[in-house]
């Protein structure tokens, strides 16, 4: 990592379908379709939507064999249709139905936790991919570690690199290099960490696989594009990433204009700021470096702050090597104008530049400066931020996946139901998951969940234990009320007030 200055990180070139990611190409941005992969017509049809976007790389899950080979129904019919988009292959539980698919897509993704490295099955596929031109996305999840991993490592960011790497090993080994490689999260600290220490190990290996970006269960609106863009912009800022998903729980092809932005934003860095105090910098683990414990925005008292503006085009580097600089550990706010036309403009933007020097425990407040809109409204966005970057938590945080042909109820629906009942509550945490492949491990450090667990079926959690299984969907909402009132963490809305 280069602190003063921006690069993007070398990566050998990777060919899915068409689409060609590393090699200096610029920055591919994609999604995931959230229809049945067995209804042929419908799962068309969004690809095609997703792919009129701009998204030209679109995952679909095949968690069973039907869904496999249902996937060269849906292949040709794109193809029929006109599009050359790139088609991936989601195998989160089965590794047998990774064979099936990879006779028919572009790309399969694998979940290294489902793989077990004494039975060759890994290996298999890998030649099975090479003699097609198929690519593979080691895809590592912070929820749905290996068994062998965990017990060792725990859910941690070194527990994602461990597994990443048995399965990056295996690839240099067979002399394929045609992976890619993924550490998501929906916690954007642990997120960030995963990938700088998953560069370090390849880089100390000589490694240069290219490398997919993207925060899991980001949830939706402002605030799901908010948290995406500071967990992704803290690494695009350093040249980290090849191909990117913003994942929302909205339609897929609202992603892809955030995740175009996020790229966008992203493709010149320029300039050069001199770093006096590299040593005071810890990529990778999370330090404080001012006795500031709550970080404030622009409209509290900022006497005792020092406030750094930055008029560069690269404003993290800047405002950072400007907070690296300082003889002193005074508390630090950070400062950027933006005269973006749109809020969500603005919020992405300013969420990917900012993002970062909260992340890494560098600044105590946030200034942004945005003419074009009221004040309430760039203070929410600047909470939001520091949110994101949870190192002020000033609402209640929703863990929502974005859905998939695995999710098991209306997701959307369900998540604007809950956060309608829940949305005035402080300080909590509540996962909305489609289903177990990643609910329960994705949403460990939340206070409630809200998961799928049959057609019409809820299972409601208190932090990591179960506390009712299989409740019908028309009375779970009730009943996880009903849960939080049981632990003391509900209070009634405020009424609104009288003219």
């Amino acid at each position: 990592m280069d602190l003063t200055q921006y690069r993007r990180r070398p990566a050998c070139e990777v060919r899915i379908g068409g689409v060609v990611i590393g090699g200096g190409h610029p920055v591919a941005v994609q999604s995931m379709t959230n229809t049945d992969t067995n209804d042929t017509e419908a799962s068309v049809a969004q690809i095609e939507r997703i792919d009129r976007a701009g998204g030209k790389i679109v995952r679909l899950t095949a968690q069973g064999r039907r869904e496999g080979e249902n996937l060269a129904q849906i292949v040709r019919r794109v193809r029929e249709d006109g599009f050359d988009t790139a088609l991936v292959a989601d195998i989160h539980f089965l590794p047998e139905v990774a064979a099936v698919a990879a006779q028919w897509v572009d790309k399969v993704r694998i979940n290294p936790g489902n793989y077990r490295l004494d039975r060759g099955e890994f290996e298999a596929l890998v030649e099975q991919c090479r003699a097609r031109g198929v690519a593979i996305r080691i895809g590592v999840n912070h929820g749905s570690l290996a068994r062998r991993v965990f017990d060792e490592w725990g859910d941690t960011p070194e527990g994602m690199v461990v597994s990443a790497m048995e399965f990056l090993r295996i690839c240099r080994r067979m002399e394929f290099d045609q992976a890619v490689v993924s550490m998501k999260s929906s916690n954007t600290r642990v997120m960030v960490a995963a990938y700088r220490l998953l560069v370090e190990a390849m880089d100390a290996e000589g490694m240069n696989f290219p490398i997919h970006l993207g925060v899991t269960e980001a949830g939706n609106g402002l605030e799901g594009r908010i948290k995406s863009a500071v967990g992704i912009g803290a690494l695009l800022a350093d040249g980290i990433g090849d191909t990117i998903r913003v994942s929302l729980t909205e339609a897929p092809e609202h992603e892809i204009p955030v995740a175009q932005l996020l790229a966008d934003h992203f493709r010149e860095r320029p300039g050069v700021f001199a770093v006096a105090h590299p040593e005071a910098y810890s990529p990778c683990a999370y330090r404080r470096r001012s006795r500031v414990t709550v970080p404030v925005v622009h409209t509290e008292p900022l006497a005792g702050f020092r406030v750094i503006e930055a008029v560069s085009g690269n404003p993290t580097a800047e405002l950072r090597a400007a907070i690296l600089n300082l003889d002193s550990d005074e508390p630090v706010v950070v400062k950027r104008r933006y005269d973006e036309p749109s809020l969500e403009a603005l919020a992405v933007k300013a969420a990917a530049d900012l993002g970062l020097l909260f992340l890494d425990g560098l600044a105590d407040g946030i200034w942004i400066d945005a003419p074009a809109f009221p004040q309430e409204q760039v203070r929410d966005v600047e909470l939001m931020i520091l949110q994101a970057a949870r190192v002020r938590f000033s609402r209640t945080e929703y863990i929502a996946c974005p859905s998939c042909g695995r999710t098991l109820y209306d997701l959307e629906g369900t998540l604007a139901a809950v956060k309608a009942r829940t949305a005035h509550l402080k300080n909590l945490r509540i996962g909305v998951m489609g289903c177990i492949v990643n609910g329960p491990g994705e949403m460990a450090d939340a206070d409630y969940g809200y998961v799928g667990a049959a057609p019409g079926r809820i299972t409601l959690y208190k932090g990591r234990e179960v506390v009712a299984r299989n409740i019908p969907q028309g009375e779970a909402l009730d009943r996880l009320v009903e849960l939080i009132r049981e632990h003391g963490d509900w209070s009634e809305p405020e009424s609104p007030a009288r003219p």
